[in-house]
């Protein structure tokens, strides 16, 4: 069944306005993982275990993830009012991460309203959002707040991240528990720097539009 653009819209509005804020999605993923269970309607000991891992990620990017000044400057430049929601799930290893550098962007330029929603809450929103037919998480949606028309959406992983996986499927088939470690290890060397290239090119382009 085809989703129309209106039908879009009106699922993002709808999911903005019941959204939660980043303080309160760590909340709930911290609340999670203290009672080692995880977000959504399925739940195995494996997730738990990434819910738990995720936590402490997230702590971890809260507390070290720096930008430069002249990053910080090109944020704060980059002022069109913008409604970000994400969708997302506690046990999702590509969540932190990201969502880490879309709060601290958030933080940092006030014209961005940033909220999350969980996927399985939202069957509807995830399904009008698939990333090549898949429920790919985290995925970000971007909406002008002034007429609700969803601008563009980002996910489930950088430019330089999906590259990454996609080789590695060209030569293995499928994603191994090993190629998820070097992953995250990867996301850790990286500090955020392909995400947030990603995301300031966004930014970039939706301000052109306005000039125009």
């Amino acid at each position: 069944m085809t989703i129309t653009t209106l039908e879009k819209q009106d699922l993002v509005t709808k999911a903005f306005k019941n959204a939660m804020t980043y303080t309160d999605y760590r909340l709930l993923a911290e609340n999670h993982a203290e009672s080692f269970t995880s977000t959504g309607h399925t739940q195995t000991e494996a997730l738990s275990n990434y819910t738990v891992l995720n936590y402490r990620r997230m702590k971890r990017w809260d507390k070290t993830l720096r930008f430069t000044e002249e990053e910080q400057k090109l944020i704060v430049e980059l002022d069109r009012p913008l409604n970000w929601l994400v969708i997302t799930e506690s046990w999702c290893g590509d969540a932190p991460s990201a969502v880490a550098v879309m709060q601290k962007i958030a933080e940092l330029q006030p014209a961005i309203n940033f909220k999350l929603v969980l996927r399985d809450e939202n069957p509807q929103l995830m399904d009008a959002f698939l990333t090549k037919g898949s429920k790919s998480i985290p995925k970000l949606i971007i909406q002008d707040p002034k007429n609700d028309s969803v601008l563009i959406d980002w996910g489930s992983r950088s430019q330089a991240a999906q590259k990454l996986v996609d080789d590695f499927k060209e030569e293995n088939d499928v994603v191994t528990a090993t190629f998820i470690e070097t992953l995250q290890q990867w996301y850790n060397q990286d500090k955020g720097k392909s995400v947030l290239n990603d995301l300031i090119e966004i930014l970039r382009v939706l301000n052109l539009e306005t000039r125009k």
